[in-house]
C-alpha cells in the first residue's frame, strides 16, 4: 500500500513517528526539532485528505515505567506549532481508545511515550493490539526506529494487513539509501569514522563490495595504524580487532578498493579540550599522547579523494569534533563534502554524529540528504534487514 494513493477520507491513521528529540533538562525545551519537522509532511498529507491522526513515539530510554523527563508532554507545544493546529495529548493507553474514537477529520492526538509500557520494547502482541485499536490504518514514518522489533514499529503492522504503509520520510530514507546500495555513480567514497572498529566493522566489510574508496577516521583509525606496525601512544586501540583490520586490508586489496588512512594526526597529552596539542605522523605518536583528530596532511589527502567523487556516504566524525580544539578535521571534511555536492556529487549523511557535525558547521542545506536514523541507516548499510520495514511488506 502506498501513502500517495491511499484513501484517508474519514479514516483515523496511526502514525509511528520518531519524536526522540533532544530536550534541555533544566527547562524541558526542545533543542533540535528536525526529527519532528521531518514527520510533518506525512501528518499534513493525511489531515488534508480527510483523515485524523494518532501519533505514537518513543522518547529516551525509561527503565522503570513513566518518568517525567521522558514524557512527550514536553513536546506537544512544538508539534502543535509546526502543524499549525491543536494537538491533544493522552497519557493513559486505557483512555486512549475512547479519545481517539472522538477525533474528527483534521484533528491530531499524541499518545504518551510508548516505552513507558514494558510491552513496547518486548514486542508484545497484546500491547500492539491495544495500539492498533486506536485507528483504521497504520503508517510507519519512524526510520530512526526501523531497526527495532518493538510493538509500535513491527507487531502493530500485523493488525492492518491491507492498510499499512510507509510515510513520506520513510520512503525518502529508503530511496536515498538504495541509491547508494544498488547503483552508486562512481567514484563512490565512503567516509567511516567514529571511536571503535567494532562498531563499524560490518559496514566497512559491506562497503568493500560497493565503494571505490573508503576513508577511515576517528578513534578507530588508530587500531588500523597499530595493525600496520605503527606506534600510537595512548590513542584508542582495540587489540582484539587487529585480525579484523588485517582482513579488511586484505579484502580491500583483493577487491581493488582504495583504503585511505590518516597520514598525520592532531594529538593531545590528555583527553581534554584544554590539553596541549601537536601534529605528528599517525604511525609515530609519542608515548603519553593520543590522537583526537586528523592532521592537515590527512585533510588535504581526504579532500582530494572527495572532490573527485560522484557519490559520498558519510558515517562518523574524524575526531572529537564537539571540542573546538579537535574539530578542524571533521569541519574540513564537511566542507569538502559540500563542495563535492555543489559540483554534482550525491552525498548522503548518515545520521548520528555525522548529521550533528553537518548541523554544527551550518552545512545542512549544502548536502544531498541527511538521514534521521543513525542506527537504522548503519544496519541497512551493514546488509541487515530492518524489522520495521519488513513488517510493512
Amino acid at each position: 500500500m502506498k501513502i500517495h494513493t491511499y484513501d484517508f477520507n474519514d479514516k483515523r491513521a496511526i502514525i509511528r513517528v520518531d519524536f526522540n528529540v533532544p530536550i534541555d533538562k533544566d527547562n524541558n525545551q526542545v533543542q533540535d526539532d528536525k526529527r519532528i519537522r521531518a514527520a510533518i509532511p506525512t501528518i499534513k498529507h493525511i489531515l488534508s485528505h480527510g483523515g485524523s491522526v494518532v501519533l505514537l513515539s518513543h522518547f529516551g530510554r525509561p527503565q522503570n515505567g513513566p518518568e517525567d523527563k521522558y514524557s512527550l508532554k514536553h513536546i506537544v507545544g512544538v508539534v502543535s506549532e509546526l502543524l499549525t493546529c491543536p494537538v491533544a495529548f493522552c497519557e493513559d493507553i486505557n483512555e486512549a481508545r475512547g479519545k481517539a474514537a472522538k477525533l474528527n477529520r483534521g484533528e491530531v492526538m499524541l499518545l504518551e511515550n510508548v516505552r513507558f509500557h514494558p510491552g513496547e520494547t518486548a514486542g508484545d502482541q497484546q500491547f500492539a493490539s491495544q495500539l492498533a485499536s486506536l485507528g483504521d490504518c497504520y503508517v510507519n514514518d519512524a526510520f530512526g526506529s526501523a531497526h527495532r522489533a518493538h510493538a509500535s514499529t513491527t507487531q502493530i503492522a500485523s493488525f492492518f494487513p491491507n492498510d499499512r504503509m510507509m510515510g513520506f520520510l520513510m520512503e525518502a530514507e529508503l530511496t536515498n539509501a538504495q541509491r547508494i546500495l544498488t547503483a552508486p555513480t562512481r567514484p563512490f567514497t565512503a567516509i567511516v569514522g567514529g571511536a571503535k572498529v567494532s562498531d563499524k566493522v560490518l559496514i566497512i566489510e559491506n562497503l568493500l563490495h560497493i565503494a571505490t574508496d573508503i576513508i577511515i577516521g576517528g578513534g578507530m583509525a588508530y587500531t588500523f595504524a597499530k595493525a600496520q606496525g605503527g606506534e600510537i601512544g595512548n590513542s584508542l586501540f582495540e587489540a582484539d580487532r587487529i585480525d579484523t583490520v588485517l582482513d579488511i586490508f586484505k579484502k580491500a586489496n583483493e577487491l581493488g578498493v582504495n583504503l585511505h588512512l590518516p597520514l598525520d594526526s592532531t594529538v593531545a597529552d590528555s583527553f581534554s579540550e584544554e590539553a596541549l596539542t601537536q601534529t605528528v605522523h599517525t604511525n609515530r605518536i609519542p608515548e603519553g599522547w593520543m590522537g583526537l583528530d586528523i592532521g592537515p596532511t590527512s585533510i588535504q589527502q581526504f579532500q582530494e579523494v572527495l572532490l573527485n567523487s560522484k557519490t559520498i556516504l558519510w558515517n562518523g566524525p574524524m575526531g572529537v569534533f564537539e571540542w573546538n580544539s579537535f574539530s578542524r578535521g571533521t569541519h574540513e571534511i564537511a566542507l569538502s563534502v559540500a563542495r563535492a555536492t555543489k559540483s554534482g556529487a550525491f552525498s548522503l549523511i548518515g545520521g548520528g554524529d555525522s548529521a550533528a557535525a553537518i548541523a554544527k558547521f551550518g552545512l545542512a542545506d549544502e548536502v544531498s540528504y541527511i538521514s534521521t536514523g543513525g542506527g537504522a541507516l548503519l544496519e541497512l548499510f551493514e546488509g541487515k534487514a530492518l524489522p520495521g520495514i519488513n513488517a510493512l511488506d
